[in-house]
């Protein structure tokens, strides 16, 4: 088998079955990709077959020397590095269409993060349980600040699941293989804060999960009593609000905040 140990720290884990693989890179067809973890390159080896261009990026050394020595595709470039070191520019440079990867369990949001902000359609194979959260509905046990960005900022459609024996080491968990891509909304990073403090008190309703947010916006508890009398869906809880209605109150929220501050200063 290719390569040495998997590195725990760096949360490795690698595909070992093909078909898998096929199914991820049906979806790279003819595009320039990008695919982050390249591992053992059972994925890489796939994409190189289907795909226009493939930029593979490996933090582990090892595992680089590995596919470099190994890997002689001419649409193929490997690049030594950590991936979000390498900034957005990488993609302009490479013209890249796309991302196709099995990302490590702990950087699944950091590559959702990403992939929104730069507006980049993706095949990524994650957490089933993270996948969940994506989809989940208002009112559901699994809805979360995960739910309702990704409802906002992504069209996410499940491929299949992926049971835990299709890696190794084998890990605790499923997987899923999910497409994901990027909607046209905007959301600055004040709103998206906003968003992610409310839903910590996802449960609470929202004049009380605001309320319990006030030391994160810097406003005294009388201010924040205040300022949810103004708020239009104050009774109502947060996890049976809808995407949009969350956002629409970060956007009520903003502007009373943005007031007040001023007004201190």
């Amino acid at each position: 088998m290719l390569g040495p140990r998997p590195k725990k720290k760096l949360g490795q884990v690698f595909l070992v079955n093909e078909h898998i693989a096929e199914i991820e890179a049906v979806h790279a067809e003819g595009k320039n990709v990008i695919e982050l973890g390249p591992g053992r390159g059972i994925l890489t080896k796939k994409l190189c077959e289907k795909a226009k261009f493939v930029l593979a990026v490996e933090k582990d050394e090892t595992l680089y020397k590995i596919l470099a020595a190994t890997m002689k595709d001419k649409n193929l470039e490997l690049i030594n590095a950590d991936f979000f070191k390498l900034g957005n520019s990488v993609l302009e440079k490479y013209k890249i269409d796309i991302m196709v990867a099995n990302v490590p369990y702990n950087l699944s949001s950091k590559v959702i993060e990403f992939l929104i902000e730069n507006r980049l359609q993706a095949v990524l194979c994650l957490q089933k349980e993270f996948v969940e959260h994506m989809l989940a509905e208002p009112g559901t046990k699994d809805y979360s600040r995960l739910s309702v960005m990704s409802h906002l900022c992504v069209r996410v459609t499940k491929i299949l699941d992926v049971k835990k024996g299709n890696f190794t080491p084998i890990p605790r968990v499923d997987s899923a293989v999910i497409y994901l891509k990027p909607l046209k909304t905007e959301i600055t990073g004040e709103e998206s804060h906003i968003i992610n403090l409310l839903m910590q008190h996802k449960k609470k309703r929202l004049r009380n999960a605001f309320i319990d947010s006030r030391h994160s916006l810097g406003i005294t508890k009388d201010d924040a009593s205040s300022m949810s009398e103004k708020l239009r869906n104050n009774e109502s809880r947060l996890f049976a609000m809808s995407p949009e209605e969350i956002l629409s109150t970060a956007r009520e929220i903003l502007p009373l905040v943005s007031q007040k501050s001023s007004k201190v200063q």
